[in-house]
């Protein structure tokens, strides 16, 4: 093994620092603001015009993530591929052929395990230690290089479990996303006006979204995926957009770029749920585990420092978590409960789970 240079490990702590930092905001706003914004009633936030026009239920989706070669993303693809597989013949589901496409510019070991397409890095520097650079760039060449049967794709990622069916929620042009609370264009219209002009419109044109999770229709992404990509790193070129938009810049992006094509999307509030803040599954389609889950032992949250009980995916950043962790104490919700038995079952039946790809 390689030595790791001291300077190395400073700069990686202090990044994780600054990621920590921003989570811990985003988390205290969430918590506040949620339930205020949306209402929980009509699982649909908003549904552009003629929704009837193809596509629907009858059209499979190809699912497909971007990933790299790190330990820490391997695991999560595999428990991601785990429950693809348990899903996908399911009623009510409409799941097609699944793709990790591996930004690293190399095969690694996963290639027999994961239907995986190799892809390009960004060139050196370029992303500007902001790896999530590499997802537009990284759909820009699968989209022109791939072979994809399916009429629509459904853009995912490692930390995504499917914990129901999930169906075709896009309607013909019209792509279904997730309204993230944090998405605020209306926020930053100084900002976004340097990448959507006047002459486009009000920036509420602009929907509260990311890039994932999206269903859409692969030829509408075949013209967005350039445009989010030039976007992208126009936006972490200008220090203050930079600033502004900080961790999800790129999602900003994905929204501009979908706006600039005229490309409106069914919000769906049922299409993820996020532990521990969404604290029922129900019939909610993706639990993405992003945030961390720290409780006492009584059983009560304990955000913003670590738990006597607790997970969270940023423990495990050199290797997988071992099989069979331990559940949560009672009183912790269904859908950490739910998160942790879904873990657990994935390892336990994962093949070389242990060894394959530890750090």
């Amino acid at each position: 093994m390689k030595r790791v240079s001291p300077l190395f490990l400073v700069l990686l702590v202090l990044g994780f620092f600054f990621a920590t930092y921003n989570l811990l905001t985003m988390i205290i706003h969430y918590k506040t603001s949620t339930s205020e914004q949306w209402d929980l009633s009509n699982p649909f936030i908003q549904m552009p015009g003629n929704l009837m026009e193809g596509g629907g239920s009858n059209s499979k989706y190809h699912v497909a993530l971007t990933a790299t070669d790190a330990p820490y993303s391997q695991w999560q693809c595999r428990i991601m591929y785990y429950w693809y597989k348990k899903v996908k013949e399911m009623p009510g589901s409409d799941m097609g052929k699944f793709t990790r496409i591996l930004h690293s510019g190399k095969p690694d070991n996963l290639m027999e395990e994961i239907p995986t397409f190799v892809v390009d890095p960004l060139p050196e520097g370029l992303d500007r230690g902001y790896i999530v650079l590499n997802r537009p760039w990284a759909f820009v060449q699968w989209l022109e290089k791939a072979m994809i049967d399916e009429e629509y794709i459904l853009m995912a990622e490692p930390d995504h479990v499917f914990v129901n069916p999930l169906p075709n929620l896009a309607r013909g042009k019209h792509p279904a996303g997730f309204p993230f609370f944090y998405i605020k264009p209306s926020d930053h219209e100084h900002v976004i006006r340097k990448y959507y002009p006047e002459e486009k419109g009000s920036v509420k044109n602009i929907d509260p979204i990311g890039n994932s999770p999206v269903i859409i229709r692969t030829s509408v992404l075949e013209k967005i995926a350039p445009t989010w990509m030039n976007i992208s790193l126009r936006m972490k070129d200008d220090p203050v957009t930079d600033k502004a938009f900080g961790w999800v810049l790129e999602m900003y992006a994905y929204a501009v770029a979908s706006a600039l094509h005229d490309v409106h999307h069914i919000l769906h509030k049922d299409f993820m749920l996020q532990p521990p803040w969404d604290t029922e599954v129900g019939k909610k389609f993706i639990l993405h585990y992003t945030y961390g889950c720290d409780y006492n032992l009584k059983g009560e949250l304990t955000y913003g420092r670590i738990g006597e009980w607790r997970f969270d995916k940023r423990s495990y950043l050199s290797g997988p978590p071992p099989r069979n962790l331990s559940l949560p104490p009672p009183g912790v919700p269904e859908s950490v409960v739910r998160l942790v038995k879904m873990v657990n079952e994935a390892t336990e039946n994962i093949p070389n789970w242990d060894t394959l790809n530890r750090g």
